[in-house]
């Protein structure tokens, strides 16, 4: 394989600004595409070059294939596809082959072999790794699945074949739901991803979503870089992570750990890939798929283990060998990710676009942002509304929590609702701080009702209006003034102190 040199990714926002940091720090020439709604994105300004791949306004998709492929040869940049959009799509990494491109990532066989959930099953399965009881292909014949959702007990789990994020979703408790629900099921699948297939698997009571992340290279070496909990989720999307799992024993992770690495070393995967388990009260795991991709919550297994995923990847597809062994790689601490969205938690988690008067991260040790935005920037409506990523660290639980806590209560944005006052909220919950919480913990074990006191009593609000009329009283009084009026402090600290009141609405 040649080397590679330039790295064109093919997606927007933090991630591409992500990727291309590992690649300025490897001497290797970056890339960015963008819409015209995305023309002043910071991936844009960030990159060595970037091409435009819309004709107009109107026109805000990224799923360009032909133009990013065009632009790719053009440039002599290898793709990495970051995550969304092309990440799992076999059908571009084929087209990327044909065309001499170099597809950063695995190979077109195994994102198909992934992409299908009960043909992943099946796969996983033959290489030894622990699955959900339930059916192998998909539903055909619905009195016949009534009949295996009998032999495996209720509740079970109706879910789409092609799919993710939770569409095409039903959870069903009793055999007198089972056909409407198979058929709401099925309809959202068709409608979301063009493919009404669903199949269905026993519910775990109490899971807990942990995954394992792995890396494999084309010399058939492969490793595992330990866990990671994802169990709190909002409709089935992760919002907050953490690594290693607080809940899972240290031999539940060895033998996770050691079934995931075995299987994709069985499978000839190679690249960076996830695979995901659903974890009993119990300590019982089953797998429940595989993302052959470059996951949102990667960097905190960055940050207990010391590995540039990225930087590893590039490398693989270069076709060099890993750069690592599985006795190199230890857990070095804990670590912490919090999903920061263009979001309304007080309302049901509306999307809030709009312009970002002010925005700064925070900074400090055990600290990593990766963001999409800045202060001037205008958070548009057609994309994900994740703005930024951002991470704690410490050598154990409790201070990653604590430094979380300082760093969101430094995040200062303004002009738009964010998601930080739920994930504070978050981290003072007993049952979050315990650390034996499930996929349900939004639902059953956290006050959105409190959240939403919490705020409207927030008196930072009445503070911030007198801030404001205070300033425009002093403006009319200075400009009637012959002399400056005498104050105690600067203008400069008046207004740090003003904003720092804003931070919070």
């Amino acid at each position: 394989m040649p080397e590679i040199k330039k790295v064109l990714v093919a997606n927007r926002g933090e991630i591409a600004i992500r990727i291309f940091r590992t690649c300025r720090r490897i001497g290797i020439k970056t890339v960015a595409i963008y819409t015209h709604a995305d023309r002043k994105a910071p991936h844009v300004r960030y990159a060595d070059e970037a091409y435009c791949i819309t004709d107009g306004p109107s026109d805000t998709s990224y799923l360009k294939k032909d133009r990013i492929i065009e632009i790719a040869k053009k440039t002599g940049a290898a793709i990495h596809p970051g995550y969304g959009f092309y990440a799992e799509n076999a059908d571009f990494r084929r087209a990327c082959d044909e065309a001499g491109v170099i597809f950063i990532g695995p190979s077109a066989e195994h994102i198909e072999m992934m992409g299908s959930k009960t043909g992943a099953r099946a796969v996983m399965a033959e290489a030894g790794v622990p699955t959900v009881p339930g059916t192998k292909n998909p539903i055909r014949d619905v009195e016949e699945a009534k009949k295996i959702a009998r032999e495996i007990g209720y509740p079970i789990m109706l879910k789409a074949v092609y799919g993710g994020g939770g569409k095409g979703m039903r959870l069903v408790h009793k055999e007198e739901d089972f056909e409407s629900s198979f058929r709401m099921a099925s309809s959202e699948a068709l409608n979301a991803f063009g493919n009404g297939d669903v199949y269905m698997e026993k519910f775990i009571i109490q899971p807990h979503h942990v995954e394992i992340q792995v890396l494999g290279d084309m010399h058939g070496n492969a490793i595992h870089l330990f866990d990671r909990e994802c169990s709190i989720q909002r409709r089935h999307q992760k919002v907050i992570e953490e690594a290693p799992s607080p809940f899972i024993s240290k031999e539940t992770r060895a033998k996770m750990c050691k079934v995931a690495a075995e299987a994709i070393r069985k499978i000839g995967y190679y690249s960076a890939g996830t695979l995901e388990f659903i974890v009993g009260a119990d300590q019982n795991f089953y797998f429940l798929e595989m993302n052959t991709r470059l996951q949102v919550e990667h960097p905190i297994t960055e940050m207990i283990t010391g590995v540039d995923i990225v930087r590893e990847m590039i490398f693989v597809a270069e076709g060099k060998p890993l750069s690592y062994k599985q006795e190199d790689i230890s857990i070095l601490g804990h670590a912490i990710e919090c999903r920061i969205y263009a979001e309304d938690p007080s309302n049901n988690f509306a999307p809030s676009p709009g312009l970002l008067t002010v925005y700064q991260t925070p900074e400090g040790p055990n600290v990593r942002v990766e963001s999409g935005a800045y202060q001037g920037y205008e958070i548009p409506l057609y994309y994900d509304p994740m703005i930024a990523k951002v991470c704690s660290f410490s050598k154990d639980r409790n201070g990653a929590i604590e430094h979380m806590k300082r760093i969101l209560s430094e995040y200062m944005i303004s002009g738009i609702k964010t998601s930080i006052p739920f994930h504070m909220a978050v981290l003072k919950n007993p049952t979050f701080l315990s650390g034996v919480y499930d996929t349900g913990f939004i639902e059953n074990k956290f006050d959105m009702e409190e959240l939403k006191r919490r705020e409207h009593l927030d008196p930072t609000v009445a503070a911030i209006v007198a801030s404001i009329k205070q300033l425009i009283s002093e403006k009319i009084s200075a400009s009637r003034a012959v002399t400056r009026p005498d104050i105690t402090e600067s203008n400069w600290k008046r207004f740090g102190k003003m904003i720092n009141l804003s931070k919070t609405v």
